[in-house]
């Protein structure tokens, strides 16, 4: 296991939620790998702290799916399969909808200022074709109307999902952006936010923005393995 890539601070003392922030951003990025192990002792002295907040941070990330815990055997990156994804788009789905409802009837000028300058900001990183800033700014465009809801509860679920769906893209390299397409869907939301349309309408036309991504996702990587079945056949 390569500690050198992890994004971290070593600061002498790190509390068990900051160790488990570290390995969440290294397993989304890519640096620790599906499958992978993750060695206690070299952790150990990479984040400069004992065991128990290794393992206690190890506890948190397999209550959120991100490692398993084999008994005997140790600590392993959770390997992505075609099952989370079909399990988690739509949950996500729905909870994005019925966020993006309680929002419409409480949504502020500040909130919609938010959404505006995040769209702004994908325009600019569409313009550029950068699909890393385009994402960024995506993602905060979604979190700026989530949070307009005024659900604690909800905004956590959706956080946790969120997180999981970009790291299942990442598994798969699934970075492909349609920029012209994804800038059109999320003006309409915002125009759906700001001529005050009904909450039915935005929850509708939210939930079926996310479903729309889960079926590109699945032809993507029905794609892929047809392509490696082909190139597998050639050789």
């Amino acid at each position: 296991m390569n500690t050198k890539l992890l994004k971290t601070a070593t600061a002498p003392i790190l509390i068990p939620d900051q160790i488990s922030r570290a390995l969440t951003e290294a397993i989304i990025d890519g640096v620790l790998q599906p499958g992978e192990r993750l060695v206690e002792q070299e952790l150990q002295k990479h984040f400069h702290v004992s065991r128990s907040p290794i393992r206690e941070a190890f506890r948190d990330l397999e209550k959120r799916g991100l490692v398993e815990i084999r008994p005997r055997k140790g600590v392993f990156v959770k390997t992505v399969t075609q099952k989370d994804i079909d399990e988690y788009f739509p949950v996500l789905a729905v909870l994005e909808g019925l966020a993006a409802q309680e929002a419409s009837n409480q949504i502020t000028s500040e909130d919609l200022d938010k959404m505006a300058a995040e769209l702004h900001n994908m325009a600019l990183a569409a313009e550029k074709k950068d699909a890393k800033n385009f994402r960024e700014h995506h993602y905060m465009f979604h979190r700026a109307y989530i949070e307009a809801s005024q659900n604690t509860l909800l905004g956590n679920m959706l956080s946790n999902l969120r997180m999981h769906i970009l790291w299942y893209r990442f598994s798969y390299r699934y970075h492909l952006e349609d920029f012209e397409h994804s800038m059109n869907i999320h003006r309409r939301i915002f125009d759906l936010f700001t001529d005050k349309s009904s909450p039915e309408d935005i929850q509708k036309f939210v939930r079926d923005h996310v479903e729309e991504g889960h079926r590109k996702f699945i032809e993507y990587l029905e794609t892929s393995v047809d392509s490696q079945i082909a190139n597998t056949s050639v050789r």
